[in-house]
């Protein structure tokens, strides 16, 4: 499912959607068009990032979460609502040697980097890489979906930080292998976490961030 099938789907749905659906649907939307528009995976992953996050993207400061909790929670109301089991089928039938490979990459792990920056011990990283192995390993034995795409969002979102906060160079042979993995895990997920919201316009998805003021 690409922008421009949903995009029709939009059109003929937005008049039963409530305000802050309306206005998260067409962010997303706009953003996932941009990303099928490059040719490169740094712009790729960036522009499926922002269309990700204009989907989800809650007051944190007002719930007091940080973003991997807030996305956490968004990924479980997804998962219940995902009637066709499009999230589940993507983990574990298309990308489920990818997803482990990325697991184990301690690139796109924050505690690596906050080792690296002496922040934590060489010994404190070992041991936080072992814990999460073990609770990644146990959503995977379990076929817990939304747990998985969690810990694969927050992996991702490691990745997000270096791009967005100057941490890598544009289309660096570095990082490649992670951004191809991620850029073809988010060209699906998002378009299917936009269609599930469409489909779901009586649930409760908040109000947009950043709403649009009329002046």
């Amino acid at each position: 499912m690409q922008y421009t099938q949903l995009k029709h789907k939009q059109r003929e749905l937005r008049e039963t959607f409530p305000e802050g659906l309306t206005l998260r649907v067409h962010r997303a939307l706009s953003w996932l068009n941009k990303s099928e528009q490059c040719d490169d995976l740094d712009s790729q992953f960036i522009f499926l990032w922002v269309s990700f996050n204009a989907a989800y993207a809650q007051d944190t400061e007002c719930l007091n979460l940080n973003e991997t909790q807030s996305f956490t929670q968004f990924l479980e109301k997804l998962n219940s609502l995902d009637q066709l089991k499009r999230i589940y089928n993507l983990l574990w039938n298309e990308f489920p040697s990818s997803i482990r490979v990325l697991l184990n990459n301690k690139f796109v792990f924050q505690p690596f980097w906050q080792f690296q920056n002496g922040n934590i011990t060489e010994q404190e990283f070992k041991h936080k890489l072992s814990e999460a192995k073990k609770f990644a390993n146990f959503a995977l034995a379990n076929n817990e979906t939304a747990k998985l795409t969690s810990i694969v969002l927050q992996r991702l979102y490691t990745l997000r930080n270096q791009l967005m906060h100057g941490g890598a160079t544009w289309n660096s042979s570095a990082n490649r292998e992670q951004l191809k993995d991620a850029v073809q895990f988010l060209s699906q997920l998002v378009p299917f976490i936009i269609d599930i919201m469409m489909n779901n316009p009586k649930e409760l998805w908040g109000d947009a961030h950043y709403p649009l003021i009329d002046e």
